[in-house]
């Protein structure tokens, strides 16, 4: 085995499309038909002068039956290690036991695995390992190469869904030279031939926005946003969002668009509109539930709020559930944060809470008919965030007031607070029309259609600490952290 490996190999089918051409093959009966398959060996048997061994692909697999009168390098064979890759080629027939196989004639290892896989039977269960070795996990345990594999097709069935709405896609910078779009603490770096910081993109919205003043009435991108924040089951520093914009909409449409999108993607992959989540029921056919964030965080907190209530009361209520509370914080950020605290994680849902407050809603309109209030909602599923959606803010005179006092807060310390964008307002200047926005976190949908109850489990390479002894890693503690997998607070942060 020590030749050098193949610079490729004639693939005629794999494991996958043998299993369902050949589903109505009968035990011990040959098909006449010689295919060409490759994938890993992840297990193999030996019986006398016969070598059984299973070869993984991408997608399903199927049996390697081997004999020495009629394998070449027959030995060789019988002395692969799990995880080899291997091409093989021979007749396709099911065994009298009834296992669809390739009877080998020919073979040749492609690749040798100088690394054990494991327990085969049992798969990796170090969480660090599985985390930081996704190369092993994918084979290793099947639940993972699925949930990548879904969620690939999860993004598709978006894609085609706003395309068959009239929206274009759309690409736009990740290095922004101002950060924006959403109060979260970037990451910074420095272009040395302009000699300036730009900042990894937090969210995608005031360019798409700038699309829409141009011309372009629906627009939409997927794409990777970079958040300075810690790690949790909810939360990794680099996530997919999806980001669509609508001219002539409000967040009315959005919450149309929102339900039937989100329902059509959940058809799709699992056959119907209800999933099992943690144990429960979720149902997401349209129309979802729709509720005000006052109405909800009266009901579920148990004390009637609102914006009216003097700020030392408010204060009062959000420092006896446990929030540290800010000096610079007024009547809508205490609200919000108590809603938080004692509603949020207790919505089961689907629902669609309304109404939050100007305060924390810097790039959204004021709301119609409410005062201090904007059009605005946020669609709570299981407990937690997975779209944010607004009517948005047109009038440049309206967003420089609210950019400006992002600003004075980011001055005064606030790292995820908003700097003022001039451009962005120049752009405004030129005529935005009435427009819908919405935001959707491709990690928590893919979370539900999969079950996962961590984000990891869904993003093929998650964000961990560094390995000890590689460089970066600081050496501190009695522990070493490449054994364990971290969980550091997160301040939530909003688009």
């Amino acid at each position: 085995m020590t030749a050098s490996p193949p610079y490729r190999f004639e693939v005629t089918a794999s494991p996958a499309e043998l299993q369902a051409r050949f589903a109505r093959l009968q035990p011990g009966e040959d098909s006449g038909e010689v295919a060409g398959v490759a994938g890993r060996v992840m297990l193999r048997r030996e019986m006398g002068k016969l070598t059984f061994a299973t070869l993984a692909g991408w997608a399903g697999s199927v049996q390697l039956f081997a004999g020495a009168q009629w394998t070449e390098r027959f030995s060789e064979f019988s002395k692969l290690s799990l995880g080899d890759w291997v091409g093989a080629s021979g007749e396709v027939v099911r065994t009298r036991t009834g296992e669809l196989s390739v009877r080998v004639k020919g073979w040749v290892l492609l690749a040798e695995a100088r690394r054990s896989f494991g327990d085969k039977w049992r798969g990796i269960k170090d969480v660090d390992t599985r985390y930081r070795q996704r190369y092993v996990d994918m084979w290793t345990n099947e639940g993972t190469r699925g949930a990548i594999l879904l969620r690939s097709r999860a993004v598709s069935l978006l894609r085609h869904f706003l395309d068959g709405k009239g929206f274009v896609e759309v690409e736009t910078p990740v290095f922004h030279p101002v950060p924006g779009g959403a109060t979260a603490k970037p990451f910074v770096t420095h272009h040395n031939a302009l000699d300036v910081d730009l900042y990894l993109r937090i969210a995608t919205e005031l360019y798409l926005k700038r699309l829409v003043v141009g011309g372009l009435e629906r627009v939409y991108e997927i794409g990777r946003v970079f958040r300075n924040e810690g790690l949790s089951t909810k939360h990794n520093p680099e996530f997919t969002m999806l980001e669509l914009y609508q001219a002539y909409a409000d967040y009315h449409d959005m919450m149309q668009l929102t339900e039937d999108m989100v329902s059509h993607v959940v058809r799709e992959v699992s056959g119907g509109t209800k999933l099992n989540y943690a144990g429960r029921v979720l149902d997401l056919s349209p129309p979802w539930g729709r509720a005000t964030l006052l109405e909800l965080v009266s009901k579920h907190y148990g004390h009637e709020l609102s914006l009216e209530m003097p700020v030392e009361e408010l204060r009062r209520h959000a420092s006896g559930l446990g929030v540290s509370v800010e000096e610079a914080w007024g009547p809508g950020k205490l609200v919000l944060e108590i809603y938080e605290k004692t509603t949020e994680p207790n919505l089961w849902g689907p629902v669609l809470v309304m109404d939050y407050p100007e305060e924390v809603s810097p790039l959204a309109r004021r709301h119609r008919s409410s005062p201090g209030l904007v059009e605005r909602f946020e669609a709570i599923v299981a407990g937690r965030e997975l779209a944010n959606a607004f009517s948005e803010l047109t009038d440049p005179v309206e967003q420089r007031i609210n950019f400006e006092a992002q600003a004075r807060a980011r001055a005064a310390g606030d790292e995820e607070a908003m700097p003022v964008d001039e451009d962005y307002l120049r752009a405004l200047e030129y005529g935005l029309p009435p427009t819908g926005g919405l935001g959707v976190g491709i990690d928590r949908l893919v979370m539900l259609l999969t079950g996962a109850e961590a984000i990891r489990d869904v993003i093929a390479f998650p964000t961990l600490r560094p390995e000890a002894g590689t460089q970066g890693m600081p050496l501190q503690g009695p522990h070493s952290p490449a054994r364990e997998v971290i969980e550091e607070p997160v301040r939530k942060t909003r688009q």
